[in-house]
């Protein structure tokens, strides 16, 4: 008679080792026979990430824009993150895949081309407000410089944030992302050398335009893309409406658009 299993160590529940083993010999059989039935497999367990992100991304944007298609695109992005990831570097499968998972989201989003023209232009008119009292002051403007240049009320000013915070998706809301990542999470074995370097070169610019936002918006983006705070989650942690978290993101993130943009990297 074949004796029974040893129980699993104290304090862990039954199924769950067995969990990570299968887990396991799934990214083995993908990794070296790249098995169909295994790819398959790892795309059914990690698809509760692709829910988690196209739920990060899709609670600020209008109700217009279908959850479902969010999830739809967010697969692709956790399809290739599967087919390029490589271990070797020592960085979490759920740390390499979410920046790539949002990547795709905001691809399809940007072919959908929802964003209003007038939102576009509000967008416009404070990003390049900002780059001139920033070259004329040496730092970065605050909301009454920006709405007295821009001549308008702070709360127009606001408003318009509030619009273009449901607009702040694409690349470089996916750069933002990068300048949080792990190292080795961008430079991986796909990368040709010279592509390598740029996605470097880069980081440093986002880096060190984020190390120049005020305190309160640098907060804002480390908590968001660092820690995967949702903007309800944050605006609990700073005691602040969610839509002036929206409001911080959004101004934080044109802030970057036009360092980049004066850098050549857009």
């Amino acid at each position: 008679m074949t004796p029974p299993p040893p129980p699993p160590p104290a304090g862990q529940r039954p199924g769950l080792v067995d969990a990570a083993t299968e887990l396991s010999e799934q990214w083995n059989r993908w990794s070296r026979r790249r098995a169909p039935s295994a790819r398959d497999h790892l795309i059914v367990h990690y698809s509760p990430l692709v829910k988690f992100v196209a739920g990060r991304v899709g609670s600020g944007l209008p109700r217009s824009v279908d959850p479902s298609d969010l999830v739809g695109y967010g697969v692709f992005g956790l399809i290739d993150a599967i087919e390029k990831f490589d271990p070797v570097h020592g960085v979490k499968f759920e740390t390499y895949a979410a920046p790539r998972i949002r990547g795709a989201i905001y691809d399809g989003l940007r072919e959908l081309d929802w964003v209003p023209r007038m939102v576009r232009t509000h967008a416009r008119r404070i990003e390049q407000a900002m780059s001139e009292l920033e070259r004329s002051f040496g730092r970065s403007p605050s909301e009454d410089e920006l709405a007295t240049h821009l001549e308008i009320s702070v709360e127009e000013l606001a408003s318009w944030l509030s619009e273009v915070a449901t607009t702040t998706v694409g690349t470089l809301d996916r750069a933002i992302s990068m300048g949080f990542e792990p190292e080795a999470d961008e430079l991986d074995g796909a990368h040709a050398p010279v592509i390598a370097l740029e996605a470097e070169e880069l980081r440093d610019v986002i880096r060190e335009a984020v190390r120049d936002l005020p305190e309160r918006e640098r907060l804002v983006l480390s908590l968001y893309y660092d820690e995967n705070l949702t903007l309800a989650d944050i605006a609990e942690i700073l005691d602040i409406t969610e839509s002036r978290v929206s409001q911080l993101h959004a101004r934080s993130v044109l802030h970057l658009r036009s360092r980049l943009r004066a850098s050549g990297h857009l």
